[in-house]
């Protein structure tokens, strides 16, 4: 099988691993997760993350096949349209990607043609799915848990698992997103660390303790022994409290209301109103925990969300 080449491209903004994953043989070339830059305070989005890829990807004179988003992110906007736009390719994301846009059509009110049939992206992926990069082939993994959605991508020795694993200091991710499942995501994880010992795993993120730099690579033998959250001999039971406790302290990501808008349209942003601008909406209250506080109608919509 070819060696594929793999690039990763560090966010720091919001501690995102991209990658470029190519066939130097063909010249095809894969991006994953790509990022757009939003800054919340003004609003401006810019394109540097996304550029660096672009930038690349041309100097190999590379041709993009596939643009693969391991889920519909929370925590930076995709930008999977900036990539296509200027050097092609077709966007793919899991088929459970109907069941996240289901939830948030409704709470970000979206136009009414909205359809929440997964339509937005070219090519919805079916657990085992194998796609064709040049003489590489990636197959798809369903690996739900953090969100129902989300996918891993393997090409040989190399697994790309989005935000379903960490390094192995930092752990795993949070499963206290619209349709997330604690026990699925120990599953999930179960797979991926079942595969051989040396199998490459390239995270999504990584948010690294003081003493070392952000790092996107470890083996399935360094998840289990070392991972703090699902090193071998912890048990699901003991997960899913862990998982369960430590999710309600955690806070909402600084980006998940601008995010989601976008990346349930395939990193697009929202049509423009009749003043020619684009608008992100900000739901007031829609994520409130049941103190009995919230306004009338905001408590059934964050019994939609559970």
């Amino acid at each position: 099988m070819t060696s594929p080449h793999i690039q990763s491209f560090f966010d720091e903004a919001t501690g995102t691993f991209s990658y470029v994953l190519a066939d130097t043989e063909t010249g095809q070339a894969a991006v994953i997760d790509p990022v757009l830059d939003f800054d919340p305070k003004s609003g401006s989005l810019t394109s540097a993350s996304s550029d660096r890829v672009l930038d690349h990807i041309r100097k190999h004179h590379w041709q993009v096949q596939w643009i693969l988003e391991t889920h519909a992110h929370a925590d930076h906007l995709s930008g999977a349209q900036h990539i296509r736009h200027h050097a092609g390719g077709r966007i793919a994301i899991s088929a459970a990607i109907c069941q996240v846009q289901k939830i948030f059509r409704t709470v970000f009110r979206f136009e009414r043609d909205f359809l929440p049939d997964g339509s937005q992206f070219d090519c919805l992926l079916e657990d085992g799915q194998v796609l064709q990069l040049g003489r590489l082939s990636v197959t798809a993994l369903s690996v739900p848990g953090h969100t129902p959605a989300d996918m891993a991508f393997m090409v040989g020795d190399d697994i790309f698992v989005g935000d379903t694993l960490f390094m192995p200091d930092v752990g795993t991710a949070r499963a206290d997103f619209p349709g997330g499942d604690a026990v699925a995501l120990f599953s999930s994880i179960g797979r991926i660390l079942r595969l051989p010992l040396q199998t490459r795993i390239h995270v999504c993120h990584d948010y690294p303790p003081a003493h070392r730099a952000p790092a996107s690579m470890c083996t399935v033998a360094e998840q289990r022994a070392q991972n703090i959250h699902v090193r071998d001999g912890i048990t699901q039971a003991q997960f899913v409290e862990m998982r369960n406790q430590r999710d309600a302290s955690l806070a909402m990501p600084t980006l998940i209301l601008p995010a989601v808008q976008v990346n349930v349209r395939a990193g697009r942003l929202p049509p423009a109103q009749s003043d020619g601008r684009t608008y992100l909406e900000v739901p007031v209250n829609a994520f409130l925990e049941d103190s009995g506080q919230a306004p009338d109608g905001v408590w059934q919509t964050k019994q939609a969300l559970c």
